[in-house]
């Protein structure tokens, strides 16, 4: 049985607030993915060709250092966006992703949302902003680990 994607791509809360006849728009970019436990979503410096909305489970933004491996930056929850590189040239990940969990998600296909975007700017428009709200809220949380890291190394 074939799931028609609008209603769900409607229900994410990334796309809160979009107009219906945008949401329908892009909904052709949409395809369901799974991924087992453990499973690398994508590497760092790999080609930026999707991002996900997650539905179920949670995924791990990793940073890798010689000295010690993987080092996990975010851990992702369902109703978060993963990814964003797929917007801006070089079109390349900067970060690696794991799922801590079985998950689900919406695959957006990046090229067929950035022609959808030169066919209605207005599109464009509310992505940009959408992304630029996940990439501040990042920073943010960014931000307070740093903070965190330092407190407890003053102790």
């Amino acid at each position: 049985m074939i799931q028609d994607l609008e209603p769900v791509v409607r229900a994410h809360p990334f796309f809160d607030g979009l107009p219906d006849e945008l949401v329908k728009f892009l909904t052709g970019c949409a395809r369901n993915v799974r991924f087992d436990a453990g499973q690398m979503i994508f590497r760092q410096g790999d080609p930026a060709d999707e991002f996900f909305l997650l539905r179920a489970g949670r995924v791990s933004l990793e940073t890798h250092d010689p000295a010690r491996g993987p080092l996990v930056v975010h851990t992702l929850e369902p109703g978060e966006v993963l990814g964003w590189s797929w917007l801006f040239p070089p079109y390349r990940c900067y970060w690696s992703a794991r799922a801590v969990e079985r998950a689900r998600a919406l695959a957006m296909d990046a090229r067929c949302l950035r022609r959808k975007f030169e066919e209605r700017p207005e599109l464009g428009y509310a992505m940009m902003l959408r992304v630029g709200r996940v990439l501040s809220d990042r920073l943010h949380s960014a931000r307070l680990q740093m903070l965190d890291v330092f407190h407890d190394g003053d102790k």
